[in-house]
């Protein structure tokens, strides 16, 4: 059945008939709260009449009766850590994960060496780090970071250098599951990690409350 201009709506349209962010109905989106499906464009379109059955449940939520005891959950977010020697790049990062739109705490560090105290301050859910670095490099961050299995084992890490794999295999290689991308910066690649990370946090988020039914 084809639908009608007026049935569907963009993510933008949804989250002003919502009343909420537009991150919040795209975060909606990807953990499968709000069906959705793209155009031969890539773009997002929303059925109307899923969004008003959404809308209809936030005005009945409204009028309900708040329960004290139960505190509203905050919404899922992502710590991001780029470590970077480039200072014209991390900016280009700030400015980019910025323009992304998404929930992501972004945090700079321009060596191995101020990486692992970042890490150790704040652990990321997603690391990306340069190998090739003043002090400590990305290599020996990166061998530091892995004898701490637990931390090491809780994150998204991603390499993005402009050494060849050749070049990397030369100094040693990654520590298994590293995934290595060579510059310029594949930032439409990053974001697609950043997104399914949320989603995936959204998604463990809304079945929480299953495993205490």
């Amino acid at each position: 059945m084809t639908r009608h201009d007026d049935d569907v709506l963009t993510t933008r349209q949804a989250a002003e008939l919502l009343g909420v962010a537009l991150r919040t109905v795209q975060l909606w989106v990807e953990a499968g709260a709000l069906p959705a499906w793209k155009t031969a464009g890539g773009h997002r379109r929303i059925a109307r009449d899923a969004v008003e059955r959404l809308k209809q449940r936030q005005v009945q939520d409204m009028h309900a009766a708040p329960d004290p005891a139960v505190a509203p959950a905050e919404p899922a977010r992502v710590r991001l850590l780029v470590v970077e020697d480039d200072a014209d790049l991390l900016r280009l990062y700030a400015l980019t994960v910025e323009s992304w739109d998404l929930p992501i705490d972004l945090d700079l560090a321009r060596n191995g060496f101020e990486g692992l105290v970042r890490l150790g301050e704040h652990p990321p859910d997603m690391l990306i780090t340069d190998l090739m670095m003043p002090g400590m490099d990305g290599f020996r961050m990166l061998r530091a970071l892995q004898a701490m299995k637990p931390l090491a084992q809780s994150m998204d890490i991603l390499v993005v250098t402009a050494l060849s794999p050749a070049d990397i295999a030369d100094r040693g290689g990654l520590p298994a599951g590293i995934e290595s991308f060579t510059k310029p910066v594949p930032f439409s690649q990053l974001e697609q990690r950043a997104r399914h990370l949320l989603a995936q946090k959204a998604a463990d988020r809304a079945a929480e409350p299953a495993q205490f039914a």
